[in-house]
């Protein structure tokens, strides 16, 4: 009665308090705010020019803005229970465009996924009278009671996030364009400033680099900080102050995508030289992994366990897609201790945030899986999802090898190229290690023009498509000048970060001009695989089934186009006999 009895102006004055009240106590609004968003903008300026809030409606009250995208993951133990297991992100089920989100799986009853009754039918007439009589029939009977009373007690699977599940089962992310406004992961403050503490538990860390591009997914800037602190702790404990030295151990992983034929003695001081040169001048050991065959786990594991003690951490750090995850995995099986549950998948970025894995080592040791760190040198980086599938290397690697003279090219798809410009020598031996799915192709210098524009995006893939090449940046060279000292094995790589390497053989010296985009880089090591095919490769295309795929298509354009022109031909040769046919009338 006292509402009706009030002017529309006076019920307006009375009711609004009250719904400015409501809505500050159900939704407060983080005095934060201006902070967040400036930080989620300035980290990942390359990966988007609109800051990841703009695009949500203010109007409405959202729960989001109290779920800001952190890469501390579950290192603090009071998070523990909030954060995908899979990949180390902070779950939330109010937003499901936004990183995190998970749908809380339903109650199972007592009878889901009961066993069946398998009481067979027992009237065939060769079957004996004792089992018709219903012996078997109580046999199984028996049995299914047995299995009921006492049921098998499998583990239970952890519950996580949808980007983890789509990745797990699907092999690719839930929704990509998420995945451009995540921030970048800040080692230095996440990580670097744990490393560099002077006190605390006894770290060590684990640096993981891909076998198959070493330079490209070596970890400069953390090898230079850990080196760094190394000393700088080491000078502080030799003169009697709180000096926590930390171990930096290097692992090699996915070993098994070398030849075979490769000496490990070789390999190691190959590998120990070119980390020196990348920066990590204090390391502690050095293992060749594979965590897919389990090769040098053990040995890894008894190493970790002994440096780290009953109480230490220990850090896997690693470029994007290095295999941090896998190998964690596989320590948890190695070690008898709980098995993890990390999300593992060929996809770059697949860790979000730091992940605590405990009970894997013995004591109180923790392991953490940290964040891929993002390397914009590597030329994988770039690339879309189907042209990662193509460069990602999944088997024994296999040499091509050509045999070339001065004035030709060797292309790895239209990704780089690589022209042998002047030689003291006939000719030089070039062997492309690379993924097998790219073709290749050697041609004359003169023509790499027309490859430009004719087969780019077609039958050199990736990139895939005519208008990516444009996308992936501009077209630059480089210069290099090598020497070799026998004509029996390879002398020098010309590696290119995210893609693969030339192996140059040749008893002289050669100059080189290689091409591929700005930005990517392009590296002279001492050869890592000296071997090379016994066939060699010949001018033209590689035998793949992308080429053949891009020539039908070609050859169906150039069908059609022909058929179109004698259709219109022959549509004007009527018209033409038809206009001379009434002037020689009218004549």
């Amino acid at each position: 009665m006292i509402i009706r009895s009030l002017s529309p102006s006076k019920l307006k004055k009375l009711l609004l308090p009250l719904s400015l009240s409501a809505y500050t106590h159900t939704n407060p609004i983080p005095n934060s705010f201006p902070q967040i968003l400036e930080n989620v903008y300035t980290q990942n300026p390359a990966k988007t020019s609109v800051p990841p809030f703009f695009f949500r409606n203010f109007s409405t009250p959202s729960k989001i803005q109290s779920l800001p995208v952190s890469r501390d993951g579950n290192f603090e133990e009071a998070v523990s229970g909030v954060v995908c297991p899979g990949c180390g992100v902070k779950m939330q089920d109010s937003e499901p465009k936004q990183p995190g989100y998970f749908i809380k799986p339903s109650v199972k009853s007592r009878n889901y996924k009961a066993p069946i009754d398998k009481n067979p039918i027992v009237d065939e007439p060769e079957i004996s009278f004792s089992l018709k009589r219903g012996l078997l029939n109580e046999l199984v009977e028996h049995e299914n009671q047995e299995n009921v009373e006492n049921p098998v007690q499998k583990a239970e699977k952890p519950v996580v996030c949808a980007r983890c599940h789509s990745l797990r089962h699907y092999g690719k992310v839930k929704d990509p364009s998420v995945e451009n406004l995540l921030p970048d992961f800040d080692f230095d403050y996440t990580v670097g400033r744990r490393l560099m503490s002077s006190s605390g538990a006894r770290a060590v860390v684990l640096m993981v680099v891909d076998a198959s591009d070493f330079d490209g997914s070596f970890p400069r800037k953390v090898a230079q900080l850990v080196s760094r602190t190394i000393e700088e702790n080491s000078r502080a404990w030799k003169e009697g102050k709180s000096g926590n030295v930390p171990r930096m151990v290097l692992v090699v992983t996915k070993i098994d995508l070398l030849p075979s034929s490769l000496s490990p003695t070789r390999i190691e001081h190959w590998v120990r030289t070119r980390a020196r040169e990348g920066g990590a001048i204090k390391l502690t050991s050095v293992h060749m992994v594979s965590a897919v065959r389990d090769w040098g786990v053990k040995n890894l594991v008894d190493d970790v366990v002994g440096l780290a003690g009953p109480r230490g951490h220990i850090w896997a750090v690693g470029a994007q897609n290095a295999g941090k995850s896998t190998l964690i995995n596989a320590i948890g099986k190695c070690s008898g201790g709980n098995v993890s549950h990390i999300t593992e998948a060929p996809v770059p970025g697949t860790t979000l945030g730091i992940l605590r894995v405990e009970g894997v080592l013995p004591g109180n040791a923790k392991l953490f899986d940290t964040p891929g760190l993002l390397h914009p040198h590597q030329i994988s980086t770039r690339l879309t999802r189907e042209e990662q599938k193509l460069v990602h290397i999944s088997k024994e690697l296999k040499p091509r090898t050509y045999r070339i003279k001065v004035g030709h090219s060797v292309h790895i798809g239209g990704l780089i190229r690589l022209d042998v410009e002047e030689l003291s020598v006939d000719s030089v031996y070039v062997t492309v290690w690379a993924s097998p799915l790219i073709p290749l192709h050697m041609g004359r210098t003169d023509n790499v023009s027309t490859m430009l524009e004719e087969h780019f995006g077609r039958q050199l893939q990736p990139p895939i498509g005519e208008g990516r090449v444009e996308e992936l940046g501009k077209w630059l060279k480089r210069e290099f000048q090598v020497r070799g000292n026998t004509w029996d094995s390879s002398s020098v790589d010309i590696a290119a970060s995210g893609l693969g390497w030339f192996a140059i053989g040749l008893k002289g010296e050669a100059k080189l001009g290689v091409w591929t985009y700005d930005g990517v880089d392009v590296i002279v090591r001492n050869a890592l695989l000296p071997n090379r095919s016994l066939d060699f490769e010949v001018a033209g295309f590689t035998v793949s089934k992308i080429v053949s795929t891009a020539d039908r298509t070609s050859n169906k354009q150039r069908r059609n186009e022909k058929k179109r022109k004698s259709s219109d031909s022959t549509a004007e040769k009527p018209a033409e006999s038809s206009t001379v046919d009434v002037a020689s009338t009218t004549c």
